[in-house]
Formats: C-alpha cells, sequence, structure tokens
C-alpha cells in the first residue's frame, strides 16, 4: 500500500470514530509506530486530521463560538499566558488593534505601563476596561454589535479600522491550522479582522493549541499572513514544526511562564 492509499484508510477509519490512537492505527495499518506518527504528521499538515495525546483525531468544523461569558471561563492560565507573550510586542507610542476575544482581553492589564499608546479594539469590554487608562487613545470600533461575542462586527466596523495606520494588530480566532489558516464560522466577522491586518505593519495571530486543527465555514487568512503565531504548550510538534516551515515566526508558551506582575494587575487572576 502506497503512503496515499495508507492515509486515506487512515482517514476512512477515523470518520467511523472519531478518535483512534496510535497503536490501533499500527494494527489497522499493519504497519510500525513510526509510520504512523509519519502519515499523522502529513495529515495534520493539510489540515485533515489534529493530534491529540496518545493518537489523532478528524479536524472538525466550527459552525457556532461559545459565547463571550462561556470562553471567560476556560483554560484561563493559557490566555494569561499568550496574552503576556503579546504585550511584549508593544512599545511606547505603538497604535495597536485589539481583536475581540477573551484571550487578548488578559492583555488589557499589562498596557498600564505603556505610554502614549493608541488602541483600537471592536471587543466591548476591552474598551470598558481600558476606559479608565490614564494615558492612552481609545478607539472603539462601531458597527453592527455582535451580542453573543460581545463585539462591533461587519462593513461599517471595517471601514472604520481602515482609516487607521496600525502597527501592531493582535488578531483572535475560533478556528486554525495549516491548510486552512484562520477561520470563523461567523461571515460578519471576516471584513473586520481583514479590514485590520491590511491596516497593520504586523499582525499576530494569538490563539490557543485547542483550536488548532478546527476550521470554520469563512477564511479570514492564510498562516502566512501573520508575522508571528503566539500559542500555548499544548500544540503538537509535527504542528509546530509545519508552520516554522512556512516561514511564520512562532512563539510557544506555558501557563507557568505568567509572570507575577501580571497576575497581581490582572484581577481574574
Amino acid at each position: 500500500m502506497i503512503p496515499a492509499q495508507r492515509r486515506e484508510l487512515l482517514l476512512r477509519e477515523l470518520r467511523g470514530t472519531g478518535v483512534l490512537s496510535v497503536k490501533e492505527l499500527c494494527d489497522i495499518l499493519g504497519v510500525s509506530h513510526m509510520t504512523v506518527r509519519r502519515d499523522i504528521m502529513n495529515l495534520e499538515e493539510e489540515g485533515r486530521v489534529r493530534s491529540v495525546p496518545g493518537g489523532v483525531e478528524l479536524a472538525s468544523q466550527v459552525r457556532t463560538e461559545p459565547s463571550y461569558l462561556d470562553k471567560s471561563r476556560l483554560d484561563l492560565d493559557e490566555k494569561r499566558a499568550m496574552a503576556q507573550a503579546a504585550a511584549a510586542l508593544v512599545e511606547d507610542g505603538h497604535t495597536v488593534y485589539l481583536d475581540a476575544g477573551t484571550t487578548l482581553g488578559h492583555l488589557v492589564p499589562s498596557l498600564w505601563g505603556v505610554t502614549g499608546l493608541t488602541v483600537i479594539t471592536n471587543d466591548l469590554t476591552t474598551a470598558a476596561s481600558l476606559s479608565d487608562h490614564p494615558d492612552l487613545s481609545l478607539y472603539f470600533v462601531g458597527g453592527q454589535i455582535d451580542r453573543e461575542n460581545r463585539s462591533a462586527v461587519g462593513d461599517m466596523a471595517a471601514a472604520t479600522v481602515a482609516e487607521f495606520n496600525i502597527d501592531v494588530a493582535f488578531m483572535s480566532t475560533s478556528s486554525w491550522d495549516i491548510g486552512r489558516g484562520s477561520t470563523t464560522p461567523s461571515r460578519s466577522k471576516v471584513a473586520v479582522k481583514r479590514a485590520a491586518m491590511a491596516a497593520a505593519s504586523s499582525s499576530v495571530l494569538v490563539a490557543g493549541a485547542d483550536k488548532y486543527g478546527a476550521f470554520g465555514t469563512f477564511k479570514v487568512a492564510a498562516l502566512e499572513s501573520f508575522s508571528t503565531v503566539i500559542t500555548d504548550d499544548r500544540l503538537a510538534e509535527s504542528s509546530a514544526r509545519a508552520i516554522q516551515e512556512v516561514g511564520v515566526s512562532l512563539e510557544i508558551v506555558s501557563p507557568q511562564s505568567v509572570s507575577d506582575e501580571v497576575a497581581r494587575l490582572d484581577p481574574t487572576v
């Protein structure tokens, strides 16, 4: 059986079960552990599967997103670590865009030490949190309000973002991988995300590894469109290698890397 046939058989088996261990695949395919791992790595690079501890599962389509409230309760340590890494890229005098999302919301406490900052955001919670900042120019992007995600979306929001020259755009996503890039199940989010990236000198994707390998109906941008991807240490090694091979700078953070200062400033810690 040639590799292409073997990988199609692997995918067929996964469609029946959803997830399989490496040992089960070795028995089904009649090949070595190393061969199965290599097949998984190739399929993962194509965005068709994603690694889980001890095995592999089919890449899943994201049809809806959890509400802002539900997302705010998940993976707090990972989100704080990613936000701290993102904050390290912000310099005095910068103009930055903060995309909607609970992960980027954790970046807010670190911005209190930055001077001469201009922040543009479409996130209602982020805008409210920054409204008392003593040395910051704050712009909230208007437009249609997505109540579930507490953000402004659509063409009106995109038109406002396009008026700015942005140093760094920090982008969130509900799903991402090497094959499909950053995707979303919501068409109304695409225009404002693309406008922010087009207006920025550099774009940074800040996305949890748990979202890797999933995909939404609508594509926002190829992974190569981001100068940097910040994720957490649950990302599989094969996926990390694939991202780096396309020329994207990858920063993988550990929840233990959250500094005491961020923990002190962030009231959710």
